[in-house]
């Protein structure tokens, strides 16, 4: 089914020169699919009306992934509220508008798990996403996400528009982001243990206590997630993508430390922020609706994750 559904599309990734957008473009190729636009940031700034407007007009879309966001750590969401709200908000609410209007036949909204309330019962239920607000330190721009959901289901309801919401949750792996002043926590212990262990450093100091938890989904695994969930779903319910793996924040940052071989002390620094205290997904409804569940395992995941970075530390220290 694959290939013939997606060889004659044509298809806009935004985000797809980022993090799991090379992956998501990787996967539609390998599908089949031989009409593939990234629009660049330098090009189409997707906060503008006009640029949106261009971008449709120069790629005339079957299709629309957008999974194009502005987004960090707790560091960089505490440090810009208004900016990951307004950037992630407008961005998402004009494409689809405009998607739309110029008749894309189905616009795939990547939303986050920063969405769901603070207190959310765990496993995460889709139906759970509305009881109760947000995690503060990330609340802007896991609401501004979050509008794209009520505003695919308004457009579905009346216009008949196709839109779909997946909420993907945490990523690593390969080409991940490890620059220490944006990056998420797995890119960020990798780094730091292997510079730790590079530089003989006795300890190596994490932020908060270690006791929060979080699920994370092998990159590559939410990409073939997404495009799946593009060629088969058709609904207004969301639906989670993830790996329904949990682990603490110590035990990761002891696994960390066990596969890249650092022999130091971890220090605590539980003056900062341990951001939301569980998240895991039910993934039980994207399994029965499309059949998906991931296939990576986390220590495969992420010695795949270390290898990759130990392979291009010098390029991405330099630059």
């Amino acid at each position: 089914m694959s290939a013939s559904f997606w060889q004659n599309k044509r298809v806009i990734v935004t985000g797809g020169a980022g993090f799991l957008g090379r992956f998501v473009t990787a996967e539609l190729q390998k599908r089949g699919a031989q009409h593939v636009f990234v629009p660049r940031s330098q090009e189409y700034d997707l906060r503008d009306r006009s640029a949106i407007l261009r971008l449709l007009s120069d790629a005339r879309p079957h299709l629309i992934i957008h999974m194009a966001a502005k987004v960090g750590g707790i560091g960089a969401n505490r440090e810009h509220p208004g900016e990951f709200f307004y950037d992630n908000l407008m961005m998402g609410v004009q494409l689809m508008h405009e998607a739309w209007k110029a008749g894309v036949e189905k616009f795939v909204t990547i939303g986050t798990v920063c969405a769901y309330p603070k207190y959310t019962p765990v496993p995460f239920k889709e139906d759970d996403l509305w009881n109760g607000y947000p995690e503060e330190t990330n609340a802007p721009y896991g609401l501004a996400k979050k509008m794209l959901l009520v505003q695919g289901d308004a457009y579905r309801e009346e216009y008949g528009f196709r839109s779909i919401f997946l909420l993907p949750v945490n990523l690593y792996g390969p080409e991940d982001n490890f620059n220490p002043a944006s990056s998420h926590v797995i890119p960020a212990l990798v780094r730091k243990f292997v510079l730790a262990k590079q530089n003989s450093q006795p300890s190596v100091e994490i932020w908060g206590d270690g006791s929060p938890t979080r699920e994370f989904l092998y990159v590559s695994d939410a990409a073939e997630a997404i495009v799946t969930a593009a060629e088969k779903y058709d609904d207004p319910a969301p639906l989670n993508v993830g790996s329904a793996y949990e682990i603490s924040i110590r035990n990761l940052a002891e696994l960390i430390q066990k596969l890249t071989g650092y022999q130091g002390q971890l220090v605590w620094d539980t003056s900062n922020d341990n951001g939301q205290p569980r998240r895991k997904l039910d993934v039980s409804r994207i399994e029965q609706k499309i059949g998906w569940c991931s296939s990576t395992t986390f220590e495969d995941g992420l010695r795949q994750t270390i290898d990759w970075y130990l392979a291009h530390q010098t390029e991405i220290e330099h630059a």
